[in-house]
């Protein structure tokens, strides 16, 4: 049997989020499945109730259970209710539902499952790539590993992040592969929340920037054995730096 989620106590109502300027009740009810004030499984409180928790009208938060709706958060049931989906159901690829999720995604296994589609598909772009990029698709991945190296020198992790994730979608698309190549786009937002979180673990990347060229000199010799062996030791860079990461909010 689903629980229905009591309207709104005196607690709670204090401490309810009202949505900030320019977030939008999309967000703010997003953010209270995420950070289960709504847990899976249960029914969001009637609509009434949600109007007077987020301060807006019953047609915004009509068109607020859409949106949600869409990303798979809630599944609404014909004169029954809105119902909060499992979190397996979740479109976790969508950037806005990764920025809802927010510092809970440490809590949860979606980092590592992240690193582990990225050992499936990464080495084996890089080898493809190795035999079919462009003089433009290298030249694209080194511009990429310039910009990693030069915000590492300013000390700037989120210009080092966006140049890495930039060069991760480059290889993607260099690999020729279509199918890899739409993936890149899918990806991406939960690529560069990987990224950060293993990129800001550590206080220097030297080591991260050295392969991330060494590959780029792989693609240029037409290497495929070494291009594949440089992304799977990044990917185990990545690994000890997310260990880091997750170990260091635990504590």
């Amino acid at each position: 049997m689903i629980e229905q989620i009591p309207a709104v106590s005196e607690a709670a109502a204090a401490s309810a989020r009202r949505p900030r300027v320019g977030e939008g009740v999309v967000g703010a009810i997003a953010r209270d499945i995420c950070s289960e004030i709504y847990p899976e499984g249960t029914f969001l409180p009637r609509e009434n109730d949600l109007c007077e928790r987020y301060g807006v009208s019953r047609t915004v938060i009509r068109e607020a259970i859409k949106a949600l709706e869409s990303l798979r958060l809630v599944r609404s049931r014909s004169k029954v209710g809105t119902v909060v989906c499992p979190k397996t159901e979740w479109n976790i690829l969508d950037p806005r539902v990764l920025d809802w999720i927010g510092p809970e995604i440490f809590e949860s296994d979606l980092l590592s499952c992240i690193l582990e589609a990225r050992r499936a598909i990464e080495p084996a772009a890089a080898d493809m790539a190795a035999a079919r990029a462009s003089m433009q698709d290298i030249a694209e991945l080194e511009r990429a590993w310039r910009d990693m190296r030069d915000s590492e020198g300013e000390g700037d992790l989120e210009a080092f992040t966006e140049a890495d994730a930039r060069f991760h979608v480059c290889l993607l698309k260099a690999s020729g592969n279509r199918v890899f190549l739409q993936m890149a786009g899918i990806i991406e937002a939960a690529l560069r929340f990987s990224l950060h979180a293993s990129n800001e673990a550590v206080e220097r990347h030297d080591e991260a920037i050295d392969i991330h060229f060494e590959l780029v000199e792989a693609l240029r010799l037409r290497d495929r054995a070494a291009a594949a062996d440089c992304s799977r030791r990044m990917l185990d860079i990545a690994q000890r730096d997310l260990t880091a990461a997750v170990e260091r909010r635990k504590g």
